[in-house]
């Protein structure tokens, strides 16, 4: 299965020197300049994790990294499809899944939610393209066209949330091969699971990124933290600075994970055609969660404009979009 790679859009300056934060080796520990940051680095839910966080007592902030890292491993075996055994794959699996964890129940009506909130370009049973769409390009010399019509149309049979049936006691996909994925939002939602633990401990001041950035509080010498928003076209530079503080950001790029050498075919499904998109070259939101950043960036990728701004205004988002052409549109609250 490929992996996402939509982390390495943003690179966030630590509050230590104005260092940048990403990547560092995997495990944890202090810088020298400032006991009181502590760091660490690993994976979540398949993909490359960080957080940094502030605490006056260096063992109080080394236990609570590690809660949060047994609160991810918690949350991997219910939301992770890179878990055969986690509850999500065995629900994809069997088609139904009785008495259901209460993240994994938590993380589709939220799901469910963003889809009513976009017209359903937030679709959480998408994940029968990207398995038509892996499965073709792994097959000894794939069409370079991708999938056939005929192919699509099938794929397409099979999504709608509409037949995702939630409820507490049990979730059933009530199409036949069905599926879902939460990788439009999974990494948001964890993100937010951690933040909130931190919060609890007495943390004030954290910058977090299991695969969405959420910054707590503000940088511990004061100010906002600096996140900086990669370049489509030239991915080693930033083309935008952002301030965060207690908000959450989140960013979707179809160059982020490609099926084809060519890179003509990406992970941004639209649920309804079957085709992906390059409607923008990559699309930030800034948001209170960063579940809902996670959300909306994805599908905000499908969207034209003039269908993004009343959503932004609504939920009151900051919406970072760059054109194909290379040109830059922000909207705001």
């Amino acid at each position: 299965m490929m992996r996402s790679t939509r982390r390495r859009f943003i690179a966030i300056a630590a509050a230590a020197g104005g260092l940048p934060l990403l990547p560092f080796a995997a495990g944890w520990g202090a810088p020298s300049k400032n006991p009181l940051l502590r760091f660490w680095s690993g994976a979540a839910l398949g993909a490359d994790a960080s957080m940094q966080i502030h605490h006056p007592d260096p063992a109080v902030a080394d236990r609570l990294i590690a809660a949060s890292l047994a609160e991810v491993g918690r949350l991997e075996k219910q939301l992770s499809l890179y878990r055969p055994d986690s509850a999500i794959s065995r629900l994809n699996r069997d088609g139904v899944l009785d008495d259901p964890p209460f993240d994994l129940l938590r993380a589709l009506a939220e799901s469910l939610r963003y889809g009513e909130i976009t017209g359903g370009a937030f679709d959480v049973t998408v994940q029968p393209l990207w398995n038509l769409y892996a499965a073709h390009f792994s097959q000894p010399n794939p069409s370079p066209n991708g999938p056939s019509q005929r192919e699509l149309a099938a794929a397409v049979a099979r999504i709608g949330q509409d037949a995702l049936d939630v409820t507490e006691s049990r979730i059933s996909l009530t199409r036949p091969a069905m599926s879902v994925t939460l990788n439009g939002i999974g990494e948001g939602y964890v993100t937010d699971r951690v933040v909130e633990l931190l919060r609890a401990g007495g943390v004030e001041h954290a910058m977090v990124n299991m695969g969405e950035i959420y910054a707590l509080g503000a940088r511990p010498a004061g100010g906002s933290w600096s996140v900086g928003l990669e370049d489509p076209r030239a991915p080693t530079k930033i083309t935008e600075e952002v301030a965060l503080q207690d908000r959450a950001l989140a960013t979707s790029a179809g160059y982020g994970t490609t099926f084809d050498p060519a890179g003509r075919f990406n992970h941004l499904f639209d649920p309804r055609s079957g085709h992906t998109s390059w409607r923008w070259l990559s699309v930030s939101v800034e948001a209170a969660t960063a579940t809902e950043a996670d959300a909306l960036s994805t599908a905000f990728s499908l969207m034209p404009e003039e269908a993004t701004a009343p959503i932004v205004r609504k939920l009151g988002l900051t919406a970072h979009f760059i054109r194909p052409d290379g040109s830059r549109l922000t909207q705001r609250a």
